[in-house]
């Protein structure tokens, strides 16, 4: 399959997920993400539909080849699972592969913007931990997420600096072992 073909059959990788039907829901800075998660030696997968082929080209083009695994408009729904259930970890918005990776167990980091994880579609994975923006009083602006910001700023997701997504990814993927 894909994981034998890019050469990484077996190796640790961690799935990122850029895309969303919404584009308010869609974290802007994955790119910066993935160079942080290479630098720290780790291998990336992008899993995503054909309108995440821009994004997806985006993360590539900044990593060294061999590190990535581009799996966007590749795979059909069930081996888009299979290659998440075999990611240490994966990092989505609010978005289908969020609940792909609830269905596979994998260990889940969720950016919400504009939605919040109350609205009943939060990951379920046993290991998993929510990232938003809680000082701001006009989130959730929409159930689903509006097309565009509804007071220009999308402050939600512009706040949620690749820092402190790297900060909670590693709490996802060691999380404390209890005494």
């Amino acid at each position: 399959g894909l994981l034998r073909r890019s050469g990484s059959h077996g190796d640790p990788f961690v799935a990122l997920a850029p895309g969303s039907a919404w584009g308010t829901k869609r974290w802007p800075y994955y790119v910066d993400l993935a160079k942080r998660l290479v630098a720290e030696e780790f291998r990336i997968a992008v899993i995503g539909s054909k309108p995440d082929t821009a994004i997806a080209a985006e993360i590539i083009e900044s990593l060294p080849q061999g590190s990535v695994i581009n799996a966007v408009d590749f795979l059909p729904l069930l081996a888009s699972a299979e290659l998440i259930g075999r990611a240490q970890a994966i990092v989505t918005n609010d978005s289908a592969p969020q609940h792909l990776a609830s269905a596979m167990g994998t260990p889940t980091l969720t950016i919400f913007g504009p939605t919040v994880p109350e609205f009943g579609f939060g990951p379920l994975a046993e290991r998993h931990v929510v990232a938003g923006h809680e000082g701001l009083n006009c989130r959730p602006c929409d159930r689903h997420g509006p097309k565009r910001c509804p007071l220009g700023h999308w402050r939600c997701m512009r706040e949620l600096t690749p820092e402190y997504i790297s900060t909670l990814l590693m709490e996802v993927l060691n999380p404390p072992v209890p005494v």
